[in-house]
């Protein structure tokens, strides 16, 4: 075997074992604006919050008692959350083609801000929000949320 040939068997083996990985994970948007102490928790890892940091489908977003955290999702949809707030983006589905798709978000505590981007134009009632009490299906454009830590 050449040199040649085994730079290539490892290439192609490298890209087999990394291209399930990457196909797995569905970049829903990206942070924006950080305050204070925020994580991303993703596969059981916690991921320090920076601008520009990917936010995907399946994500945890944590905000310390300082900490506030703007998101922009691929349909421009906007979220805020506020103190000591946990939100888990649940599901993104996104074709940007078409403006379709869906979004599920859990207010598990603190405050969520959402400005409906273009998912929720295009099908009214594709945003829906959960807490632990209430699943509301979002119809608006600019909304707030509020869960309290013992709701």
């Amino acid at each position: 075997m050449s040199l040649t040939q085994f730079k290539l068997l490892i290439a192609l083996a490298f890209a087999a074992t990394v291209a399930p990985f990457s196909a797995m994970a569905t970049e829903a948007g990206m942070v924006k604006t950080v305050s204070g102490t925020v994580r991303i928790e993703r596969n059981g890892l916690a991921i320090p919050a920076l601008v520009g940091t990917p936010v995907e489908a399946q994500d945890r977003v944590v905000t310390g008692s300082d900490g506030s955290v703007g998101l922009t999702l691929k349909d421009d949809t906007l979220l805020s959350a506020g103190p000591n707030s946990v939100l888990a983006l649940n599901r993104f589905a996104f074709n940007s083609t078409t403006n379709e798709g869906s979004i599920s978000l859990q207010v598990l505590k603190g405050t969520l801000r959402a400005v409906s981007g273009l998912i929720a134009r295009q099908s009214p009632g594709s945003l829906e929000v959960k807490t632990r009490t209430a699943t509301v299906g979002i119809r608006g454009t600019d909304f707030i949320i509020e869960v309290p830590a013992n709701d």
